[in-house]
This record gives C-alpha cells, sequence and structure tokens, in this order.
C-alpha cells in the first residue's frame, strides 16, 4: 500500500502515529507524512518522506483569536479546527493526493481538512483517536460548520470519519469511536526520539506537563517541593521550556528538556503529569501508576476516567501545593491496590491489537 499520514505539526499530534508508520514501513508499504513545515525535518531525521501541508495549530488559534477577540472560546475553537486548519491544508493534501497516489489516507482527528480532501479525490481514510473526542456542547456547536469538509455527504463522526484506529481501552474508553462504524482497536506503544538514557535510581517519580502546558512554572515548582523531600530520584520533563526558569533544585531532582519518555517509563515508579492522552496511555502502558494535575483541553477527562479506574490520583489547580503533592505521590507509591489496578490496565492494552495486526487489517478495509 502507500500510505500518506497527515496531522498537524506538534508533538502530541504527529508522534502517536509514529508506531504505525514505522510498522508499515517494516512491512514494505510506501509512506509519506504531510503536516506544518516545522515539523518536515524531524520527520525526515526518522527516514520518512515528509511533505509540507497547511499551518500550525498555533497558528490557526491566532487567526481565530483575531476574528474573535472578545472570544467566546468555543467560538475560537470552532474556527480554528472547522475553518481556518481545514482550509489551509485541503488544498495542500489535495495536491499530494494527485501526486502520491496513496491507497489510504491515515488523519489523527483534529487534521479532518485532510480526511475532506480525500473524500472529494475517493480515497479511503481513518482517524486516529490521540485524545478525547470534542465534549459534546462544542461538538454540537461545530458540527455544521464542519460539514462542508465532508463534501455534502457527512460522515457518522464529523471529526474521526467513518473509521478510526481508537488507542483507548475499554476501561477507560472514550465513547465517540465506539460508534464510528468502522473502528480498529489499536495498541497505544510509547514512542519518543532516541535518546540517552540512565536512570538515576529508585524510586523513580517522573514529572512532565507535556509540550503545551510547559509554561506553568508555578505547577512545576509546587511539584518538584513535594517531591524533593520524598526518598525518591525525581526527573523533571519541561520540554520546550527553560529548565532554567525553575532555578535551584534538590540534588534527588534532574531537571532536562526532553527525555526519551519511552525509556524513563521502563524504569519509573509513578508519573506525575498534565494528563495529556499520550503521558496518560504511555504510563498507563508501563502499569504505572499516574498523579494528574490538569491544565486543560481532554486532560480533565483523562484525570476522570484514570482516577475512576482506580490507577491514579488527581490534583485540580485548587487543591495544588507541596503538601498535597507529596501525599498523594505517598499514597501511589505505598498503597498496593494503585499499582495493582495500573496492571490490569497495562494488561488490557497489551491484549490490543499491535500496530503490525492493525495494519494488517487496514489492509482488508482497503481492498
Amino acid at each position: 500500500m502507500r500510505i500518506l499520514f497527515c496531522g498537524r505539526p506538534a508533538y502530541g499530534h504527529l508522534y502517536p502515529l509514529l508506531p504505525l508508520a514505522f510498522a508499515a514501513r517494516a512491512a514494505g508499504h510506501t509512506v509519506v507524512f504531510a503536516t506544518g513545515a516545522d515539523f518536515v525535518g524531524k520527520l525526515a531525521g526518522y527516514g520518512f518522506d515528509a511533505r509540507e501541508a497547511g499551518i500550525s495549530v498555533g497558528a490557526a488559534e491566532a487567526e481565530a483569536t483575531r476574528r474573535h477577540p472578545n472570544g467566546p472560546v468555543v467560538d475560537v475553537l470552532v474556527t480554528m479546527f472547522a475553518d481556518v486548519l481545514p482550509r489551509r491544508t485541503m488544498p495542500d493534501v489535495h495536491y499530494l493526493l494527485s501526486l502520491i497516489k496513496p491507497d489510504l489516507v491515515v488523519y489523527e482527528m483534529s487534521d479532518v481538512g485532510a480526511a475532506g480532501a480525500a473524500r472529494r479525490a475517493g480515497v479511503p481514510c481513518v482517524s486516529v483517536t490521540i485524545g478525547r473526542s470534542m465534549p459534546a456542547g462544542i461538538l454540537a456547536v461545530a458540527e455544521p460548520h464542519l460539514n462542508w469538509i465532508w463534501n455534502g455527504r457527512p460522515p457518522a463522526d464529523p471529526m474521526l470519519g467513518d473509521a478510526v484506529l481508537d488507542f483507548w481501552p475499554a476501561s477507560i474508553a472514550d465513547p465517540a469511536p465506539l460508534a464510528v462504524p468502522t473502528r480498529f482497536p489499536i495498541r497505544p506503544v510509547p514512542w519518543s526520539p532516541p535518546g540517552r538514557w540512565e536512570s538515576p535510581g529508585t524510586p523513580l517519580v517522573y514529572l512532565t506537563l507535556g509540550t503545551v502546558s510547559y509554561g506553568k512554572t508555578d505547577v512545576f515548582r509546587a511539584a518538584i517541593e513535594g517531591l524533593a523531600g520524598l526518598p525518591v530520584q525525581v526527573v523533571v520533563a519541561v520540554g520546550p521550556g527553560d529548565p532554567s526558569a525553575l532555578g535551584s533544585v534538590p540534588s534527588n531532582v534532574r531537571i532536562a528538556q526532553f527525555v526519551p519518555q519511552d525509556q524513563v517509563l521502563r524504569d519509573a515508579s509513578v508519573v506525575v503529569h498534565h494528563g495529556g492522552s499520550g503521558t496518560t496511555l504511555g504510563a498507563a502502558a508501563h502499569g504505572l501508576p499516574q498523579l494528574i494535575l490538569p491544565q486543560g483541553a481532554d486532560q480533565f477527562v483523562n484525570a476522570e476516567v484514570i482516577s475512576a479506574q482506580g490507577s491514579g490520583l488527581t490534583l485540580a489547580e485548587d487543591d495544588l501545593s507541596p503538601g498535597t503533592v507529596a501525599a498523594c505521590a505517598l499514597a501511589l507509591l505505598g498503597e498496593p491496590v494503585h499499582r495493582a489496578t495500573a496492571q490490569v490496565l497495562r494488561d488490557e492494552i497489551a491484549a490490543m491489537p499491535s500496530p503490525a495486526d492493525a495494519l494488517e487489517a487496514l489492509q482488508g478495509y482497503v481492498t
């Protein structure tokens, strides 16, 4: 097969697609990526043919905010994902479709303009659940604005389309992909760029706020202060942020911009994080208890389902302090129920179809 992978140029949008792309390449399929300029070079560095298409989420947000300077937030979001992004993406992907002639388009769920281009070209397409679906209230507002993308034939879900690759295991499922007519379960495989990693010792607590909320210095400082007083080693990843902004830290705390997260998770005992879907699923895949400090977007839903499932705890912003972080981390380290429940979730994820298995199912879908 020739497969065109499409996604917005952001870590949390593109990196979840890579295990499937690597599996496709290993199986002898032709793989091409379409994304924004900022990530074309990164993907080329991993050996992929990458082409520029569309703009970044940040650029779309700036344009949507210019149109709605006084909000409300829902209008900004709808303008971003139902207008600015797809209108910039669709012509670029349309050109690539005529050039590459793929058998299948795989798009991360926010890159619906790529799906619109595929629909117009008659190319099968399948979405990927890189995060939680739009809340029902926002989707109800957005749906009329998304219908134009589908060329007069709205699918079962205006973001996910009629076929979806679904990372969410049953016990923390997202209900939206369950309603899509053709659903391919696929195991979430943590992936990060190769890097040098040496564990500082155990027990190890891994702290990150991802690549969007990295500027929340006050959250980082409260969490670091609380964790540093425990008999643990702490590794902090600040992403695009500046490690020096956190000032001096105790000797049992190591701060870096980026770490090879998939390797860190293999050594960690507890993960303290923002609740981004990639980190949530990565920690779950390794059977790790999680302390979630949600900052926005779908992070509150992830915090809710992980807490309800039993493998994690949540601290809302109003409850966040060094003391509460320390108390929650001690509970996750010391109370066996959280680790046992996390291992049940790990085993559930391990039983899901691998990327290679999902690829075989996609071949059947295309033919």
